[in-house]
């Protein structure tokens, strides 16, 4: 009979160490989101109704619903998102496949970096002095969604950068030797294969972009509206200014209230991610790679 040595018991052991090690670690990150959820669900849960969804806030906002914050938040990530998106992957495609690698591509790089550690009041501060009084857009839905696309930039490139360059090398020498251009190998064949990458950064975006207060608070985001906006030059109400208000500055308000505004953020976010996750597996699973 083989005998295990007594190296390969500590090993084993070592090994299955890490193992549950690694396992805790995992559970401790899992946790907080289960409490969470379970914490909304249990004390917001009851308000969630049709009602609740489709109608506007009444009696001063202690009652009713949240229709024109979630139809707002719509509004603002959708806007942020069509600027944001096309300005993060061309700017991702030069970085990658145009810029030499001199000083000012390192510079470049860097200012990347440093803007993504901004503080978000920083930028709703940038957002006034450039959308709202500079360009005159008022406090807007443009100026907001503006102001979250600037913030949300750095996680759409990088994403969107590290997605092209991990495309093989040997697919844009095979369409350079077929005697296509540099911009139709682009097109053709690196973005097709690098878009699931980008979507990633899509994900990223969506989820700070919902969740973000101080950016829109000072450039577009109204305490209460009683109507919806019209155009991307009128003001509107949002979930998470929502949830602001109704948790600190309103009295009265009914204690399941805040939370099914929450439960309805992280519903909202969870839906978008969820939507953008399966388009980005079905993306995947159609590379030949």
């Amino acid at each position: 009979m083989f005998e295990i040595s007594e190296l390969n018991k500590r090993n084993q052991k070592t090994q299955k160490l890490f193992q549950i090690l690694f396992l805790m670690m995992t559970l401790m990150l899992i946790a907080p989101v289960v409490i969470i959820l379970g914490t909304l669900i249990y004390k917001g849960g009851a308000i969630i109704s049709v009602d609740f969804l489709f109608t506007a806030p009444t009696d001063g906002m202690t009652a009713g619903g949240i229709f024109p914050a979630l139809f707002g938040t719509v509004w603002l990530v959708a806007v942020a998102l069509l600027v944001s998106v096309p300005v993060g992957v061309a700017a991702a495609i030069y970085l990658s496949e145009y810029a030499p690698d001199n000083w000012l591509t390192r510079i470049i790089n860097l200012a990347i970096i440093n803007l993504a550690g901004v503080p978000s009041i920083v930028h709703a501060l940038f957002g006034v002095g450039a959308f709202v009084i500079f360009f005159k857009f008022g406090t807007s839905i443009l100026a907001a969604s503006l102001t979250l696309a600037i913030m949300t930039l750095p996680v759409v490139i990088v994403a969107s950068k590290e997605s092209l360059q991990a495309v093989p090398k040997a697919f844009r020498e095979a369409c350079w030797n077929m005697g296509a251009t540099r911009w139709q190998t682009i097109r053709r064949v690196v973005l097709p294969n690098a878009v699931s990458g980008i979507l990633t950064g899509v994900i990223l975006e969506v989820s700070r972009t919902t969740g973000e207060t101080a950016p829109i608070m000072f450039t577009g985001a109204a305490f209460f509206l009683p109507f919806l906006p019209q155009s991307v030059f009128d003001q509107t109400m949002a979930l998470s200014l929502h949830l602001f208000v109704v948790s600190t500055q309103v009295p009265g308000v009914p204690d399941e209230l805040p939370y099914g505004v929450a439960l309805v953020l992280i519903g909202m976010v969870l839906l978008m991610n969820s939507v953008s996750i399966a388009f980005r597996m079905y993306l995947r699973g159609q590379k030949k790679w």
